[in-house]
């Protein structure tokens, strides 16, 4: 991977607020809503729905920064995100924003009721397509494998243009708290 890992807090909201008016694809003909909409979305949705998980939370706020960190690299932008993440926010923060894009192919091939967006379904191909039965054994037996889910689903709803979140400041106690935490695990 070609960047540097994010060495605080500060550095790690100053990208995330870098993200405003960025997208996912170069072009902009990717999602609707930029990157930092997007992540403060799928955290605010995580919160609402796993209420005790604030790693998975926090993972849902920077699992696209990968989209800012390498441009048009669709495969691999979860990797990079991780990367960057992993020594302020720990390895399970790590390892669920890793995981957004094989979860992505679990669901393609588990859920026959899974409905991506354009762009989801777009770069799908790209990411490996849906899992093959012996991949989708694996994944089932990662040990984040039921968060993980969790975070795609949340994924996948949030891109709504417009939807009404918190800001990015109201999320820096929670970064705090999750990166202390992860610096303690790693």
């Amino acid at each position: 991977m070609t960047h540097d890992r994010i060495p605080s807090v500060d550095a790690l909201m100053a990208l995330l607020a870098d993200c405003e008016d960025v997208w996912d694809t170069p072009d902009r003909s990717g999602e609707p809503v930029d990157i930092l909409d997007h992540g403060l979305q799928v955290a605010a949705l995580l919160a609402e729905r796993h209420p005790e998980d604030e790693e998975l939370h926090v993972a849902g706020l920077v699992h696209d920064i990968g989209h800012y960190l390498v441009p048009a690299d669709e495969a691999a932008h979860g990797g990079h995100a991780a990367e960057a993440v992993e020594g302020l926010l720990g390895p399970r923060v790590a390892r669920l924003v890793a995981a957004h894009i094989p979860a992505k192919r679990y669901l393609a091939a588990a859920d026959p009721r899974l409905v991506l967006s354009p762009e989801s379904a777009r770069t799908l191909g790209c990411q490996g397509g849906p899992m093959s039965p012996e991949e989708a054994a694996d994944f089932e037996a990662h040990p984040d494998f039921p968060a993980a889910i969790a975070l795609r689903r949340a994924d996948d709803a949030g891109k709504v243009v417009g939807l009404p979140v918190g800001s990015l400041e109201s999320w820096r106690p929670v970064v705090r708290r999750v990166a202390a935490g992860g610096r303690a695990a790693g």
